[in-house]
């Protein structure tokens, strides 16, 4: 209980001291009242002046927030460019060493052609100390040859005066001659009347020609590998043995017959060989060339004489005047025919025509040329003037080969149509045709030809026969057979014998 009032004692202790200090304090408050609103009005009037810096310095701040982002874009900028310009700066840098290096490399060329060009003054200087040298040896030689013309000339002077004199000696030996033929003239009727022939005398430069009876061959004497890569053409020397054969090869070649071994080669042609033509001295040897020319062999020396340039394709047929050495005719496929004077050299008339001529041969007066085209028509020209005389449709494909006979009167043709012709060449009437079931011509320069006694007809065949008629029984007399591909050419010797026939493989085979 006691203790109990004390407790109570307490809490009214407290309770009265709680009770006098917040009387204590509202009597402050209310001493210290005027002096607070005194200081409070102030600070409200500072407080709306602080508001007032602070809306400014916000303000300020944003402008500042403004500039900052400005400044920031351009500082983005700024940096790029510069960026860039450390690029390009590094790109100059790198181009300036090329550049040098460039440069380094001129000055070392400028330094070698410098030095190239002190060489070369050096080089010139000897030259031109040679140039004088040459130059006065030129003076001496031309002193040489002025003294060696002088004597020339003298020399010139004194063959003159002898010709001269040995023309005189010569008209003189004429005149003893021209006696003496008077005094033989009467003696020499009966011959000159065993070598008449339909009344046509043929005559060579060195004198007559000679014909024996021809006889049908059946025996393959020899068989020769003659070219390589097919034989064109084949003829013989004028009564002679000798065989004359011109290849793909580009080569010419001359032949025993008898042996059948090599005697000799021309050389010097520069396409494959398609005809062949002998001058009746036997000296030249005339072939028609795919190279668009003619070459000429001195058949003595084995050297090439002319070379014929003028045609614009390959030439295909050639043959030389039955009178005269000297002129030649050639046929080619630029639709010409051209004529030679072969003693000089170039081409003396030239006949135009719509139709490439295959074959050609000059007739026995040589004053008109035979022609067989691929049209199939024989022509006949005028070598004086060059106009077409005549012409006749001789075959309905092209004529292949032409062929004149001994006399000169009758000419043989055969065609891509497998016939054989004989025309009367004065008045172009067919005088025979001759043909056989197995018997097919080869190719557009297939040559046939007639015996030198104009008893038969030979003609190779694509079979590889060689088929020999009789133009008096208008029959096949003989069929050769030894060529394993078609044969191109066939000849016969003006002796009567060996018939020479030439295939596709350059084969040459030798019938007696």
């Amino acid at each position: 209980m006691f203790l109990r009032s004390q407790e109570e004692l307490a809490r009214d202790a407290i309770k009265h001291a709680l009770k006098a200090l917040k009387k204590r304090h509202l009597l402050e408050e209310g001493a210290h009242a005027p002096a607070y609103i005194a200081l409070s009005r102030p600070i409200i009037s500072q407080g709306s002046e602080w508001k007032d810096k602070a809306e400014s310095l916000e303000l300020e701040l944003q402008q500042c927030y403004k500039a900052q982002s400005r400044l920031s874009e351009q500082l983005v900028v700024e940096v790029a460019e510069s960026r860039a310009l450390k690029a390009s700066l590094q790109e100059k840098e790198t181009t300036i060493a090329e550049l040098e290096k460039e440069l380094t490399q001129t000055r070392d060329e400028c330094s070698q052609l410098k030095t190239d060009l002190e060489e070369n003054i050096r080089a010139m200087e000897l030259v031109t100390i040679e140039h004088q040298e040459l130059k006065a040896q030129l003076e001496q030689v031309t002193i040489r040859v002025k003294d060696l013309e002088a004597e020339n000339k003298m020399l010139v002077d004194r063959w003159m005066l002898q010709k001269m004199q040995d023309a005189e000696r010569l008209n003189e030996a004429n005149a003893l001659y021209e006696d003496m033929i008077e005094r033989l003239k009467a003696s020499g009727l009966e011959k000159l009347a065993r070598e008449q022939v339909d009344g046509i005398v043929r005559r060579s430069e060195e004198g007559a020609e000679f014909f024996a009876e021809s006889t049908v061959p059946s025996v393959c004497k020899h068989r020769i590998n003659a070219h390589e890569g097919g034989c064109a053409s084949i003829l013989f020397e004028y009564n002679s043995g000798k065989l004359i054969s011109g290849g793909h090869d580009r080569s010419v070649k001359m032949w025993d017959t008898s042996t059948g071994s090599l005697i000799q080669n021309l050389s010097g042609c520069l396409g494959s060989v398609l005809d062949l033509a002998i001058t009746h001295d036997n000296r030249f040897v005339i072939a028609a060339s795919s190279s668009n020319n003619l070459f000429v062999w001195d058949v003595n020396t084995g050297q090439i004489r002319h070379s014929l340039t003028g045609h614009k394709d390959k030439v295909c047929a050639v043959d030389v005047s039955k009178v005269s050495s000297r002129h030649v005719v050639s046929a080619a496929y630029d639709r010409t025919i051209k004529v030679w004077d072969l003693q000089k050299g170039y081409c003396t008339n030239t006949i135009v025509f719509h139709s490439n001529c295959n074959a050609l041969c000059f007739s026995t007066d040589g004053l008109t040329i035979c022609s067989g085209h691929v049209d199939g028509n024989l022509r006949l020209w005028d070598i004086q003037t060059g106009k077409l005389v005549s012409e006749v449709a001789a075959h309905s494909l092209p004529i292949t080969s032409i062929s004149l006979s001994r006399n000169g009167n009758v000419v043989l043709t055969s065609g891509r149509d497998n016939l054989h012709n004989l025309f009367d060449i004065r008045s172009l009437e067919v005088c025979g045709t001759f043909k056989a079931t197995g018997n097919r011509v080869a190719s557009n320069w297939s040559r046939s030809c007639i015996s030198p006694d104009d008893n038969y007809i030979a003609a190779g065949s694509a079979d590889g026969s060689v088929y020999i008629w009789s133009i008096s029984k208008a029959d096949i007399v003989s069929t050769l057979k030894e060529h394993t591909v078609p044969v191109m050419s066939c000849t016969w010797s003006g002796l009567g014998k060996p018939l020479i026939s030439a295939d596709k493989n350059g084969v040459v085979c030798i019938w007696t």
